[in-house]
């Protein structure tokens, strides 16, 4: 080590604590520069020898945005492992990654945005690829493996540091950024802070990222929550990153604020330390911030406590001690190891739904692969740029031979004839020069936008094109070389792309019926096609202008599917979706049902053969009917060896042993409303549902066979340790996934049917056993009183369910719990605030204040029911009622369900945040059930009770 010459700042000095070198350094900084600090692409200080610094690294599955890397499968992919050390070893390749590719591009930031930990409570969500599970426990546990493979496990300096993505609440993207989602206490408590609670608790996360949307009616990026909960979870300085560009919506689309300067301070307080807003350009926000500190909106220890935040995460990450950084300079980037990850994380994805005995195949068998993904390997908007690339049909030729293998995408063939009686034609391209590699294949940095490959005429002849309808009506045209039909700056119609995708998607049309024939609409620019002399082009949105387009089929997608079918001896229908396409960031799905045009497929492959399988390659459930299939699986779009595992799977070189992170539903009608984020209230996910899913929560088959024995409980110390045996009772190795869960058996309130509280994927050889125990924390049990504002353990007997999917229980019993009895509510002293209801109609949470505190209000201004269970008046009893009401409307408070006894007028019209009291004479003593009904735009904050 360097001795320290006298003239050396302490915040150089790697002997003295982190704290007292930022400390040290941020006396250093002028006010200027801390301020140029909050945007998310800070500057150098050179005077101080401090280099500039981005906050911001997309990691979900492998490093993304930044060129080639190794490639894993989705986050739900992931979560369906069940295997803790697999994503542990993901997470820590991926940081690996991370650090080669930022020691040769300092655009890579060591500050990685990912995991997401957003529950998947609802299969809609168009984001769904992005989470892990819909169970808060499975959520964090596979978030915690993975943050702790991306902070590596050096006691001081860590690799990278991850940002848990996205504070709170968030399962919707239409409209993202102006809902609200209604979370009541309890679903705070037990449901949505749980996911990120026990990831933070862990040691090693370095901060989170606020949600586009409001909760409560108060957007993320201005959250109490922060500092109320999340900021309590550790002692360590954790860094709030703003999701891009959330700080203008609070002005310029939630209009919560006036002026961007009240809006930036406001986020800033509330705990929002990095500003992720107009790109690379920070003078707009500097300005912002410098403008609320002339106008007394902060202060320089404002600024000071975010600055602080950031340069704790910076010297975790040894910027300031390269010699000691074990990390600085190293990395490994696309080695075999990370190749060989990549395939073994592909292999436990997937899930085997259904099996009648058709998997494993035979090694003589032939095959028919047929779908819309059976040769591809699809990305998403978080992937990095593939290096190796492994389809289902490219899988299946490996594993069985090319011979054994006959394939029909299923696409319909067609041609576009105009009213001048010619057709589309697409130009013949150099294919050795202009857009494929050294080896031939399809090069995407040769392809995407170009606006030098000729467009798209029209002549005699035409070009045969593939038709693509992955529902919904929206189509994607494909040249026969494989190039698809995009739409560039220029308006020009080019076979320019390899893969539909970017944040606008240029490769999308729509088919709409106009007189005898039909118009073709581009989606990414809203425009109709045209034919031109100088080209195929975009006109205007007007589609007067617009060519009328007979649409001949020279093939249907049917048609070639079922002939390969016909004739193999097993059928292999791949389904599922694109991930750039319907349901993605920004759009949520209408439907769980695979598009008309992929079941169509699936019936005539189907027909034509009995011996069919369906294979879902998607980034979310889907409603299907297995009844008449033989076998189903499922995987999530599975990075770079998706179509090797498939294939080992599919052979039964692996025993299949992923399990669904969340629930598959049978029918739309299962589902609750998108937005309606009370699982409780509206029984959402398996912890609630009470229907019959299609694939129940932990699902999934082997081809293996396994036993389940002597279970036993213990609880000493505050702590449940269970154990049972797990016996591999056929001729097969394999993983099995056991699964422990947990049920109050009379509970006082609405808890969940079962709950997983502990798991545990095991490899067990053929007749082999293992006993395996686990460790529960009594915390698991409780619940949150809303009657008293605390976590509680409940008095009286719980269910053990030693399990192989949650609704596959194969061993149970009972246990005690001694827990913590709770009176009634005590709203002589307390009196009821508005959102701690037990039962609700009609209503909605919303923000008491801008800054803190929760109100509620009837829907759309209408009618609505609080019920408060067992109000204690006491033996004395109360007299009067006062409550605090803003806006305009009627309270009307009752002893059960009887007439009024108190009713409450605010008849002058007051602001959101204008409260007023309101009082009235009210009777009663003992116990009682109180309702309260609110009729019109009424805010309710908080009811007391005097006398």
């Amino acid at each position: 080590m360097t001795a320290q010459t006298p003239s050396t700042p302490p915040f150089r000095d790697p002997q003295l604590p982190f704290a007292k070198r930022v400390d040290d350094l941020l006396t250093r900084l002028t006010l200027d520069e801390k301020v140029a600090f909050l945007h998310q692409c800070v500057p150098a200080v050179e005077r101080l020898g401090v280099a500039a610094f981005r906050t911001g690294q997309e990691a979900l599955h492998g490093v993304a945005w930044m060129g080639p890397a190794t490639v894993f499968p989705q986050a739900v992919g992931l979560g369906a492992t069940w295997n803790d050390d697999l994503v542990r070893r993901v997470g820590e390749a991926v940081s690996q990654e991370v650090r080669a590719m930022r020691a040769r591009d300092d655009r890579v930031g060591l500050n990685v945005w990912s995991p997401t930990v957003n529950l998947l409570r609802h299969p809609l969500w168009g984001r769904n690829e992005e989470g892990y599970s819909e169970d808060p426990k499975l959520t964090s546990a596979i978030a915690t493996a993975y943050t702790r493979g991306l902070r590596g496990d050096h006691p001081t300096y860590w690799r990278t540091a991850p940002v848990l993505k996205h504070w709170l609440a968030h399962n919707n993207e239409t409209d993202r950024d102006t809902t609200s989602s209604s979370v009541r206490p309890r679903v705070l408590h037990e449901y949505d802070l749980r996911a990120f609670r026990e990831a933070v608790e862990a040691g090693a996360v370095a901060g989170v990222m606020p949600a586009y949307n409001l909760v409560n009616g108060r957007p993320n990026h201005v959250s109490p929550y922060l500092r109320e909960h999340l900021r309590t979870w550790t002692d360590q300085e954790l860094l709030v990153c703003s999701d891009a560009g959330a700080p203008s919506n609070l002005v310029d689309s939630e209009h919560y604020f006036d002026t961007h300067e009240e809006a930036t301070a406001a986020a800033l307080r509330a705990g929002v330390d990095s500003f992720t807003d107009h790109g690379t350009d920070a003078s707009t926000i500097t300005a912002r911030i410098q403008g609320a500190l002339v106008q007394g909106l902060l202060s320089e220890e404002d600024i000071d406590r975010a600055v602080r935040r950031q340069l704790a995460v910076r010297f975790r990450l040894g910027e300031f001690d390269p010699r000691l950084d074990p990390h600085a300079g190293t990395g490994d980037f696309d080695t075999p190891a990370h190749r060989a990850l990549a395939q073994e994380a592909a292999e436990q994805t997937v899930v085997l739904l259904k099996n009648d005995g058709l998997l494993p195949l035979a090694g003589d068998v032939r095959v028919a692969a047929v779908g819309l993904l059976a040769d591809e390997c699809k990305l998403d908007w978080y992937s990095g740029t593939l290096i190796h690339r492994s389809t289902p049909l490219e899988g299946l030729y490996e594993r069985f031979g090319a011979g054994r293998v006959d394939f029909a995408e299923g696409v319909d063939r067609v041609r576009l004839k105009t009213e001048a009686g010619t057709y589309l034609r697409v130009p013949v391209v150099d294919a050795g020069q202009e857009v494929r590699g050294a080896e031939g294949a399809l090069d995407p940095a040769l392809l995407r936008g170009r606006t030098d490959l000729p467009p798209l005429t029209a002549d005699a002849e035409g070009t045969d094109l593939a038709l693509i309808d992955w529902g919904e009506g929206l189509l994607t045209l494909r040249a026969p070389d494989g190039r698809y039909l995009s739409v560039a700056d220029d308006g020009y119609v080019r076979a320019s792309a390899d893969q539909p995708g970017g944040w606008v998607v240029q490769e999308t049309f729509r088919l709409e019926a106009h007189g005898s024939g039909h118009l073709l609409k581009h989606v990414g620019t809203g425009g109709y096609v045209s034919v031109a002399a100088d080209g195929v082009k975009v006109a205007e949105e007007n589609p007067s202008g617009a060519e009328v387009f007979e649409l001949e089929v020279t093939e249907r997608g049917e048609e070639a599917v079922a002939r390969v079918a016909a004739g193999a001896d097993v059928v292999l229908v791949f389904a599922g979706n694109d991930p750039h396409l319907n349901g993605r960031e920004t759009e949520d799905r209408t439907t769980l049902r695979l598009p008309a045009h992929q079941e169509r497929l699936l019936r005539a492959a189907r027909a034509a053969n009995p011996r069919t399988a369906l294979v879902l390659v998607s980034a979310y459930p889907y409603a299907v009917d297995p009844s008449d299939l033989p076998a189903v699986l499922w995987t999530a779009h599975g990075g770079q060896a998706v179509g090797t595992a498939l294939a080992r799977v599919l052979s039964g070189d692996v025993s299949p042993a992923g399990r669904l992170p969340q629930t598959w539903y049978a029918d739309d009608a299962d589902l609750p409303d998108l937005l309606d984020y009370d699982v409780i209230g509206a029984r959402q996910t398996y912890l609630y549902f009470e229907g019959t899913p299609l694939f129940p929560f932990g699902h999934g088959l082997s081809y293996a066979s396994f036993a389940y024995d002597d279970l036993a409980t213990h609880v000493r110390d505050g702590r449940l340790t269970v154990s049972f045996t797990v016996t591999n009772t056929s001729a097969r190795a394999a993983d099995e996934v056991a699964q422990l869960y947990t049920r109050a058996v009379a509970p006082s309130v609405p808890r969940p049917r079962r709950e997983l509280v502990a798991y545990r994927r095991v490899h067990l050889a053929p007749g082999a056993s293992v006993e395996l125990t686990f460790e529960v924390p009594l915390r698991a049990f409780e619940f949150w009183d809303v009657a008293h504002g605390r976590a509680r353990i409940e008095p009286g007997s719980y269910e053990l369910l030693a399990a192989a999917s949650s609704e596959d229980i194969r061993l149970r019993t009972t246990i005690e719990l001694d827990g913590e009895a709770a009176g009634p509510r005590p709203v002589g002293e307390r009196g009821l605030n508005a959102a701690d209801f037990d039962e609700q109609r009609n209503t909605a949470i919303v923000d008491r204040t801008k800054v803190s505190g929760d109100a509620v209000i009837p829907v759309d201004g209408g009618t609505s029911e609080l019920v408060f269970r067992a109000c204690d008046f006491g033996g004395k009893g109360v007299t009067g009622v006062s409550a605090q009401v803003a806006g305009e409307g009627v309270v009307e408070l009752s002893l059960g369900e009887g007439e009024p006894s108190a009713v409450l007028t605010l008849g002058t019209p007051t602001g959101p945040y204008d409260y007023t009291t309101l009082d009235a004479a009210f009777t009663a003593a003992g116990v009682h059930d109180v309702h309260v009904r609110l009729r019109g735009p009424l805010r309710l904050a908080h009811v007391g009770f005097s006398g």
